[in-house]
């Protein structure tokens, strides 16, 4: 970090106030040249410690002149689509445009903007025929395919609410998801129906109507045991007449939700963060306008569709701003840039474990085979982003950070390696987010001697935070579906007595120059695999699963790997724990990315701390048995724990292991 200027940046920052109030004088009048060098020199010595940001600004003035133009075409863009209102009357217009366009590709599916229109009409002709209106909540759970925008749209032209079910989620958590929601109905995919029958009977769930949407493949109406009384979706589409539904639409607001989105959060189960149309909009077109993208762009995103990221920040690029997208099923490594070079992708998305996998594939041809100019997302690691940048000859990196609910939102725009984004000194009234202090171990948020929050210095990490504004959409918090866990992230009298900020959670850490880095996550929460893991939720599991004293879940680190993995430290002192039964508990209940890695059996608790210290504790030790004296299993590809070796700690602290 920067914390002092030599003397050569200290001449080169006078240089540039010269150089500018020469020009300055050049277009005033050549006889006020000496005034205004005279003028610089004066402010620059007078300025006491301000040399350093007076450097800082002038070093980064190329780069926040971009960042403000950018950001002045995103506002103006959000100026224009508030007169359209919702996400609805942002893709008719699209759609009337372009109606011949591709707008979804994968396998060998081409949905033309005129043809996600016509089918989004059919959804919402056939479910207000079946009497659902605005304002109801239908939970969608299906795998990535063409089709799954047409639905949540075509639910949105009749003001109804789609809840966008993560298709990992089994038994409780996603039956909590259904009902958190207040779903009215469930539309499922063929091929996830059994998920849905596990849970058909239970509270939230029991009752609702439920529609089963078929493979292309077959035209022949759907049979599931499963599901007897589930009607064939697909097939009912068929023999829908179209209405004119524009009158109902018409009466949706901005403000107005639009899909719910999940997040995993402290308190352990997945909350329905709500995103209205004024938000949708801000993030969806965030990408185009803030990267400039072109309108002849084909953008390749092999991510899942009910996250913020891939169905959000990603589809809102076609939906609303007309752009092609290829998709993809399940993610595959070694066909990654195949698919873009098949499909002639320009854009590219990732999350961080996607470009480490893809790194890891053997060396061919196609690496550099491809149009791919820019690739955006979040999660790349520094120690690979140069590697992966070399291998593949990727021009621009975009990492950004955000959170699907929060109002704290940063861009990467010109390639600064490790950086999640940055802000321009001179625009905190502008776009007011900002780092405080907290407890580093415990991420409690630290306030001085008059209660107000305090402002972390370049270099120090702090808890990121944004400042709340209902009526501006790029500073506004909905929050989530549960009004209490909404009020938890609301921060007040930060600065000021009244004032309201969005808090993160996420530690970073900010230098001179303005760039955020990622640092670590506050809470009960960490990130494996691309998803939010809440220890919470895997400690009640495995609490059930053993009924034993006392279970700690928590994030470890391993070298090269983004993200945290799991690691559960369970009580066991009468040697009761039978690590069959757990795993087979852990499989059937729990989503890949949600299975703890690492097994510690304790045989006692120190009765001196409390438990969060332990946690803290047991986090910082780890899995280095070279320490521990506690037995440590490990998960094996089949879903089965078998003791950790030295030579497993070997691999794994080496960055040599697979995962």
């Amino acid at each position: 970090m920067i914390v002092e200027l030599t003397l050569k940046q200290k001449t080169a920052t006078l240089a540039c106030i010269t150089a500018v109030g020469c020009a300055m004088s050049l277009l005033i009048g050549r006889r006020t040249i000496p005034q205004t060098l005279l003028s610089g020199i004066v402010l620059y010595l007078l300025s006491g410690d301000r040399p350093t940001m007076v450097y800082s600004m002038f070093r980064t003035l190329p780069r926040d002149l971009n960042a403000i133009v950018c950001f002045l075409r995103l506002n103006i863009a959000l100026h224009r689509f508030d007169n359209r209102k919702t996400v609805v009357k942002a893709f008719e217009h699209v759609a009337a445009r372009q109606p011949a366009k591709v707008a979804l590709l994968m396998d060998d599916t081409r949905l033309t903007f005129g043809e996600v229109k016509q089918l989004s009409d059919r959804i919402a002709s056939y479910f207000h025929s079946k009497g659902f209106a605005k304002d109801d909540t239908i939970a969608l759970m299906m795998e990535t395919r063409t089709e799954y925008p047409c639905v949540w749209l075509g639910l949105a032209k009749l003001g109804v609410v789609t809840a966008l079910i993560n298709t990992n989620l089994r038994r409780e958590t996603l039956r909590h998801s259904i009902a958190v929601a207040n779903s009215k109905a469930i539309i499922v995919s063929s091929e996830l129906a059994g998920a849905i029958a596990e849970v058909i009977d239970q509270e939230g769930v029991k009752g609702l109507p439920i529609f089963v949407y078929g493979s292309e493949q077959s035209s022949d109406p759907i049979k599931l045991e499963q599901l007897p009384a589930a009607e064939d979706l697909r097939h009912a589409l068929n023999g829908v007449q179209n209405v004119d539904l524009s009158a109902i639409w018409d009466d949706v607001s901005p403000k107005d939700k639009l899909v719910y989105i999940y997040t995993s959060g402290t308190t352990g189960m997945p909350k329905a963060a709500v995103i209205t149309n004024s938000r949708f909009i801000m993030m969806g077109s965030g990408a185009y306008y803030m990267l400039s993208l072109r309108d002849d762009d084909v953008i390749y995103n092999p991510l899942p569709l009910y996250h913020s990221a891939g169905g959000m920040v990603g589809m809102g690029s076609v939906l609303l701003c007309g752009l092609t997208m290829a998709l993809r099923k399940k993610f595959s490594a070694s066909n990654f840039f195949v698919d873009c070079s098949k499909y002639n992708c320009t854009v590219a998305q990732y999350i961080g474990e996607i470009c480490r996998f893809v790194l890891a594939t053997p060396p061919k041809p196609t690496d550099t085979q491809h149009q791919i100019r820019v690739m955006f997302g979040n999660g790349l690691r520094p120690q690979i982003w140069t590697r992966f940048v070399a291998r593949f000859n990727i021009k621009q990196i975009a990492e950004f950070y955000g959170s699907t609910e929060g109002n704290s939102n940063l861009m990467n725009t010109n390639n600064t390696v490790g950086a999640v984004g940055f802000v321009p000194a001179f625009a905190g009234k502008i776009y007011p987010v900002t780092l405080v202090r907290c407890e580093e171990d415990t991420g409690e948020i630290i306030r001085g001697s008059d209660g107000f929050c305090i402002r972390c210095k370049p270099g120090e990490p702090g808890v990121f935070i944004g400042k709340i504004n209902l009526k501006n959409s790029l500073n506004s918090f909905v929050g989530y579906a549960d009004k209490k866990a909404s009020d938890k992230k609301v921060l007040r009298d930060v600065f000021a007595k009244g004032d309201m900020f969005f808090n993160s959670g996420d530690i970073l850490v900010a230098d001179l120059f303005g760039y955020f880095y990622f640092k670590d996550r506050t809470g009960d929460t960490f990130r494996w695999r691309g998803e939010n893991v809440a220890s919470f939720e895997v400690e009640n599991v495995i609490a059930s699963i053993v009924g034993l004293t006392g279970c700690a879940v928590y994030g470890v680190d391993i070298p090269e790997i983004e993200g945290k993995a799991g690691m559960a430290a369970i009580v066991d002192a009468e040697g009761k724990l039978d690590l069959e039964q757990l795993a087979a508990g852990i499989r059937a209940t729990l989503p890949a990315y949600a299975r703890p890695l690492f097994i510690r059996v304790l045989t006692e608790v120190p009765m001196t701390t409390t438990f969060k210290l332990i946690k803290r504790d047991l986090q910082l030790e780890g899995y280095d048995i070279t320490k521990i004296k506690d037995p440590i299993y490990f998960l094996q590809s089949n879903g089965s724990y078998r003791l950790f070796s030295q030579e497993d700690y070997d691999i794994v602290s080496s960055g040599r292991g697979k995962f």
